[in-house]
């Protein structure tokens, strides 16, 4: 009996392998092609004319979308339904819920882009895009609804990384929601499967600061002190945080700029502090089969949410061409996102994608070196160029469109690569701590 619950036990483990892997190389698809292609495609046609008039606004969209819900929102989807056995006590799902929702929210998120981008039959295409997002997050919703974390038993508190994720998860689906709402007026309205630019600004402060920075501070609260040997986060630092960063959001979409820009600086120095990213480590920081700068990109994400955020109040202040704005988005969504999914998901997709060990840890530095490289170039040229304070920066934006391309392919090619070869640990071998073990 014993050796059939073993066996039962292992084919379950490597079937949620496989459905995990399927969302992982989704979103890298994404985030290679509908995301980074097109906006390397954008850029190079802004710089060319020196505006952003004779662009498709409706093109610019469809990046943003790839990015924000293509990639990273695969990836937290993915990620979710495979931790979900790992660091809660929840009954085993049937792993084709995974599949299906997959199945649904791929097809509504290559709908979208192909509707912004081709226009074919926007009207219809775009609504029901949304709502097969919508329905794919709902499959999932269902399934985490259902958990009990084994650390908050009967009278205990949760951890608050549980809350920041949990929070995330609902602000997510707001999001979808607005979404889907933006996409039937859009159609309802036939003025184009754009968002009108006021109202996207909005949606974007939704969709950046709502779900990706909470689920981000979440996750890190729980695999910071173990990755990097940091003390463990200040949990009342951390609580307010996120209520200044909601606050934020709330002034966006009432479009109370400057007060929306000071809480989200408010809140990213009290999420850093909270965290300990700053302060010297009290443990060695665990790099083995990751490149040994790991840390030290972790922390330089969070100098990007800073700088991200200190933007955004300049931009409230003083934007007048969409340069400022653009900058602390690019800030926010590649110097944070995208080092932080750089860094900490090369240490951690490997194992859950079959108890792989990374390809390449030369390679991974490679990518973020790339990328970092690329997002000071555009921060720096897009205020000048866009703003008008130094026009000869506008030939130095296709290069550091072309840096970021480098440095996404280098990341997707060395998970690939990873995912393909043989694994070469046991599972207690890989699977990183925070998972293996939720009381460490």
């Amino acid at each position: 009996m014993l050796v059939m619950m073993s066996i039962e036990s292992k084919n379950y483990e490597a079937a949620l392998q496989r459905v995990v892997k399927a969302w992982i190389v989704t979103g890298l698809a994404f985030m290679l092609a509908p995301g980074t292609f097109l906006g390397v495609w954008n850029l190079l046609a802004i710089s060319g004319d020196r505006s952003t008039a004779q662009i498709s606004p409706a093109w610019i969209q469809a990046h943003g979308h790839a990015q924000i819900f293509g990639w990273i929102g695969t990836f937290i989807l993915g990620i979710g339904f495979y931790s979900l056995s790992k660091m809660a006590d929840v009954a085993r799902f049937p792993v084709r819920r995974a599949w299906i929702a997959w199945a649904l929210w791929t097809a509504g998120v290559l709908l979208r882009w192909i509707a912004n981008v081709y226009e074919l039959g926007w009207r219809v295409v775009i609504p029901a895009s949304a709502t097969l997002e919508l329905g794919a997050f709902l499959l999932f919703f269902a399934t985490v609804s259902k958990h009990k974390p084994r650390t908050a038993g009967d009278g205990q508190r949760r951890p608050t990384w549980i809350l920041l994720v949990a929070v995330s998860t609902q602000m997510f689906m707001i999001a979808l929601g607005v979404n889907i709402a933006a996409a039937i007026w859009a159609a309802v309205s036939g003025t184009g499967p754009a968002v009108p630019h006021g109202l996207n600004q909005r949606f974007l402060a939704l969709y950046a600061w709502g779900f990706p920075v909470l689920a981000i501070w979440g996750f890190n609260a729980r695999w910071l002190p173990v990755f990097l040997g940091l003390r463990a986060p200040r949990e009342n630092w951390l609580k307010a945080a996120v209520v200044s960063a909601l606050a934020a959001v709330a002034f966006a979409l009432w479009g109370a700029w400057l007060a929306f820009a000071i809480l989200a600086l408010v809140g990213s120095a009290m999420a850093a502090a909270a965290l300990h990213v700053f302060t010297p480590a009290i443990n060695p920081p665990k790099t083995l089969g990751v490149h040994p700068t790991f840390p030290a990109f972790v922390r330089l994400a969070y100098v990007w949410l800073l700088i991200s955020a200190g933007i955004g109040v300049l931009a409230a202040r003083f934007d007048s061409a969409g340069g400022l704005w653009g900058a602390s988005r690019h800030a926010l969504t590649v110097g944070f996102f995208s080092t932080m999914v750089f860094a900490i998901g090369q240490r951690v997709l490997p194992a859950f994608c079959g108890m792989h060990i990374l390809y390449s840890p030369r390679l991974m530095f490679v990518a973020l070196a790339l990328l970092n490289a690329g997002c000071l170039l555009r921060v720096a040229s897009e205020t000048g160029a866009y703003e008008g304070y130094a026009p000869a920066l506008w030939p130095v934006l296709p290069a550091s469109a072309i840096l970021e391309m480098a440095a996404v392919t280098v990341f997707a090619a060395n998970l690939l690569i990873t995912f393909t070869r043989p694994a070469t640990a046991r599972t207690t071998d890989a699977m990183p701590a925070p998972l293996r073990a939720p009381a460490d």
